[in-house]
């Protein structure tokens, strides 16, 4: 490893050394293989044709991965592939993204482009979405192999990584083979592969060779058939094809094997220096200072420059030069074009054990000061200083913080690593601990380690801390226990941090976002309203943040109070105003597109949401990132496009699975909930509202929070248990003002529905008061349209006014609120006979709304109401759709495969239709279902015959 370039990026030519320790020509040490050679053959063959693939490859050290990866390097430049190699390292792994960025000749800087993020930007979703745009641009230029070794030693940025990209290109003519050492390094390597098996990856575990093979690779190495006491010789390989080759090469440099009646026989039954060297980690047969200077080498990782040898052994690197020679005579290193390289992971692991533990921290301490005396990244030096740094080192503990700056905004995880560390290295009355426990605190919050960021908050809020500090941590404290779903914790936190007296106006700002999550009408509610009065009352004197505090505080009691101007005129403004600190602002830019969602304002909407896209790419605020995806599947259930919607809450949901940032899966679940129910499908449904309803956060009551908690189970409830059941979960609804609003406000076709349910369960009473707080509403609040039909149709149930009914199906924006209220007018004519074409009219105008929406539950409840009228229709629309084929393709799904036989990009297409790349993903992956296709090439050759279908 060097500290001018990242560690655990070296890999190994075609000719260079290999898992196997083939060298190259060699192809004796793939004897036995024939399986794993078919597989890949298979996979490169499909991406050649267009289908890409993915092959995990495991096994234990030497077992012939690296061989296997080089095996496919040659295969697909022999095809005429694209190549891309890297390779992770151990001391690498505090360099994020560090093996893609080597594979792929990338870098930070050329992924963000020149702008410099901004302090605490999180820039994760960034180099990703970057990484993604120059594979695809490459991938669609032809077949491309990426080949990644040694995944067990990958950064937690590299893991996420691979499990983004990966899926998303899976349609274009590109071969991933990856590979990991068993039984080293942390799980993550093994939970990408298992969630990449689930996704349909081909997953090989190389084990011994065979006898067979064995006898072939001694036949191929010495010229001749292996005798018994050579074949029993060979055992102590334990079939490993890179033992085996020593054994073999040393047997021959030391002419301790001839050949007799044609079969190769070893001359004594004791194994060569050579072996005896790999399985017992001695350096037979080296000079004492060729010894020396491989054990201080092999501080420096597998692969390293002798620039730095020379530094760490005090010596110009020409004196170096004798012993490097020796070295590489006796088979312990290679040298490639800039580095060098221990010849096998076996060989630097034999090295390394030749030390005591004292002694290699001691290298590792002195490794780390070197590079931290050479100015530039602290990064390579942490990786030294980690483990090897005394406590009270002043140096190394700088070195630890800078670090953990340094890679905070690409991966949080490695920061929290360091950032922990530099803490626990921290010596008591230390002046730096209490900033080293704010970097750690929000380290670990970012990388969603929440748990233990409140833990270490709470641990170092007990120690004297000084009063500046302590107002800073319990905001920290506040904050992690907010993304926890903490709510109530989170607010008292706040409560505490506003008694600790005068408070900088941003710090301020930030903690009244905390209590803008609390409920509304709590104390704690109460004075952060008087507080946003005054903030707003005096703009000037205040920060951004505060400003922005302020507004989303008085947006959300707005909302709750009824009074939709004043709402979306303080959401406008929060968004207007939006700067601070990227990562802690709640994203005006999403609040405001709630509130115009509940107004039903939708080209506003598809705006904000557009905004709020950009804003959380550009700032990187990682916990957002599912969010605006969740947000469009309730635009699209609005609209009535219910493939659609599903498609965005799924796609949604699987980013936030992703990123381990689930606070927001409840917008998803309700969705998918909704949708479920109206395609008739109740045990979806179900499962759906019980996982909303347990993602639900007590207390929290921002905005739509109530009808993203409670809505759809309580559709559900009616559903599957009547009425009664639905009335009960409703109680608060029908009995607190505060919860009736909101919902009112939130939920068009919700003041029918109450009113529905009231009268169903006989409670006359309770539907008067979700009428009268309806029509309250309208009569409040005169520019809102959408309020007016609620308040209409909720009248109409009440009072059997079909006039009013006639004005809510008119007036309603959303095709299924208008279904709704056509349903109810047919229903109020058929009553009684009292006008029985006016009722089919009306409910056949329900039936084909209804259909028209691929809602087949409610066409079906139309049909039956049809049916008691004396009047049959037949099922049409989306259930006659054929499950292959074209014809069986949505209309987003047409649009979607047309604009990737173009040769748009998922991104692309993404930007083109406003819909996330997760959703052209999840549509593109419909298309290839339907057609019976995997990949774009094949989908442009369908698109590009005589008769295309048209989008």
């Amino acid at each position: 490893m060097s500290g001018s370039r990242p560690p655990g990026v070296s890999t190994p030519g075609p000719g260079g050394a290999a898992d196997g320790g083939f060298g190259g020509a060699s192809r004796s040490g793939w004897r036995g293989r024939d399986r794993e050679s078919e597989i890949l053959t298979r996979l490169l063959r499909a991406a050649h044709s267009g289908r890409g693939g993915v092959l995990l490859v495991e096994g234990e050290s030497g077992i012939g991965k690296t061989r296997l990866l080089e095996e496919a390097v040659e295969t697909a430049a022999a095809m005429g592939f694209m190549l891309a190699r890297g390779a992770a390292d151990e001391l690498g792994r505090v360099v994020p993204l560090a093996p893609l960025m080597s594979a792929f000749g990338e870098t930070t800087q050329t992924l963000l482009g020149s702008q410099e993020p901004a302090d605490g930007t999180d820039v994760r979703l960034r180099l990703v979405e970057g990484l993604q745009a120059r594979l695809e641009e490459r991938a669609a230029r032809g077949p491309l192999l990426a080949t990644l070794d040694d995944l067990h030693w990958a950064d937690p940025m590299t893991l996420l990584a691979l499990r983004s990209l990966i899926p998303e290109l899976a349609s274009y003519p590109l071969v991933w083979v990856l590979s990991r050492t068993t039984g080293r390094g942390d799980s993550g390597a093994e939970r990408l592969y298992e969630a990449l098996e689930r996704d349909g990856a081909t997953r090989i575990v190389l084990g011994a060779l065979e006898d067979r093979a064995v006898a072939e690779i001694i036949t191929d190495e010495l010229g001749a058939e292996p005798s018994p006491e050579l074949l029993r010789l060979a055992d102590g390989a334990s079939g490993k094809p890179f033992l085996l080759v020593e054994l073999l090469c040393g047997l021959r440099d030391e002419h301790a094997v001839q050949t007799v009646d044609g079969r190769a026989r070893p001359a004594s039954s004791r194994l060569p220096r050579r072996i005896q060297q790999i399985v017992h980690g001695r350096l037979y047969g080296l000079s004492p200072r060729t010894r020396h200077l491989l054990q201080v080498a092999a501080i420096l990782g597998r692969s390293f420059e002798a620039d730095d040898v020379a530094d760490m052994l005090g010596e110009p690197p020409a004196r170096l030069l004798p012993a490097l020679e020796e070295a590489e005579a006796a088979g312990v290193l290679t040298a490639g074009p800039g580095l060098l390289s221990f010849r096998h992971d076996l060989v630097w692991l034999a090295v390394t054990e030749t030390m005591a533990p004292s002694v290699r921290q001691a290298l590792h301490r002195q490794a780390g000061r070197m590079l931290l005396d050479r100015g530039g990244s602290v990064v390579v030096a942490a990786a030294h200083l980690r483990d090897s740094a005394r406590t009270g080192d002043a140096a190394a503990l700088a070195g630890l913080d800078q670090a953990a700056r340094e890679v905070l905004p690409a991966s949080p995880e490695t920061a929290a690593d360091l950032a922990v560390r530099a803490l626990d290295l921290t010596a008591p009355g230390d002046g730096r601990r209490s900033d080293r426990a704010l970097i750690a605190v929000r380290a670990l919050t970012t990388a969603g380690a929440l748990n233990e960021a409140v833990r270490l908050a709470q641990a170092n809020l007990s120690t004297a801390t000084p009063p500046g500090h302590t107002a800073r941590l319990r905001y920290e404290l506040a904050y992690a226990l907010l993304q926890a779903g903490r709510i109530a914790d989170a607010v008292a936190e706040a409560e505490k941090t506003l008694g600790q007296g005068d408070l900088p106006d941003e710090l301020r700002g930030l903690i009244d976002q905390v209590l803008f999550m609390g409920p509304l009408g709590s104390q704690a509610h109460r004075r952060a309203r008087s507080r946003a009065e005054g903030v707003l009352a005096a703009p000037r004197r205040h920060s951004e943040s505060s400003l922005v505090a302020a507004h989303l505080i008085l947006a959300d009691i707005a909302w709750g109070e009824g009074r939709a101007a004043d709402g979306l005129e303080h959401s406008r403004e929060a968004a207007r105003i939006v700067s601070g600190d990227p990562i802690r602002l709640t994203h005006p830019h999403l609040l405001h597109a709630c509130t115009l969602m509940d107004m039903r304002r939708l080209p506003e909407a598809t705006t904000a949401l557009r905004v709020a896209t950009e804003q959380i790419t550009a700032l990187g605020t990682t916990a957002y990132a599912a969010v605006p995806t969740l947000l469009r599947a309730r635009l699209r259930l609005i609209e009535g496009r219910l493939e659609d919607a599903a498609a965005e809450a799924r796609a949604g949901l699987a980013t936030a699975d992703e990123l381990g940032a689930h606070l927001y899966d409840r917008f998803g679940t309700t969705v998918l909930a909704i949708v479920a129910l109206r395609r008739g499908d109740l045990e979806s449904a179900a499962d759906f509202a019980g996982r909303s309803r347990s993602h639900h956060l007590p207390g929290v009551d921002p905005m739509s929070a109530w009808w993203w908690a409670n809505w759809g189970p309580a559709l559900v409830a009616e559903a599957q248990d009547g009425p009664e059941q639905a009335f009960d979960l409703l109680h608060p609804v029908y009995t607190d003002p505060g919860e009736r609003y909101r919902l009112l406000m939130a939920e068009a076709d919700a003041a029918a529905w109450l009113t529905r349910i009231a009268l169903a369960v006989g409670d006359r009473t309770g539907a008067r008061t979700a009428t009268d707080a309806a029509e309250r509403l309208a009569r409040d609040n005169p520019g809102f349209p959408t309020l007016a039909a609620s308040a209409a149709q909720a009248h109409a149930l009440l009072h059997q006014d079909a006039a009013a009914l006639a004005r809510a199906a008119a007036t309603h924006v959303g095709p299924w609120s208008r279904a709704s209220a056509a349903e109810d007018l047919g229903v109020l004519h058929a009553h009684g006979d009292a006008d029985r074409e006016a009722a089919i009219h009306h409910l056949d105008q329900a039936l084909e709304a209804y259909q028209g929406a691929g809602a087949p539950r409610d066409a079906a409840r139309v049909r039956a109401r049809l049916r008691r009228l004396g009047v049959r229709r037949r099922h049409w629309g989306q259930a006659q759709r054929p499950s292959s084929g074209w014809a069986s393709l949505t209309d987003t799904e047409r649009k979607v495969a047309a604009l990737a036989g173009q040769g748009l990009t998922n991104p692309q297409i993404a930007a083109q239709m406003f819909i996330s790349r997760e959703t052209v993903k999840f549509h593109l992956s419909q298309v290839f279902r339907k057609l019976n296709i995997a990949s774009r090439v094949e989908l442009a050759r369908l698109i590009s015959r005589p008769d295309p279908p048209r989008p």
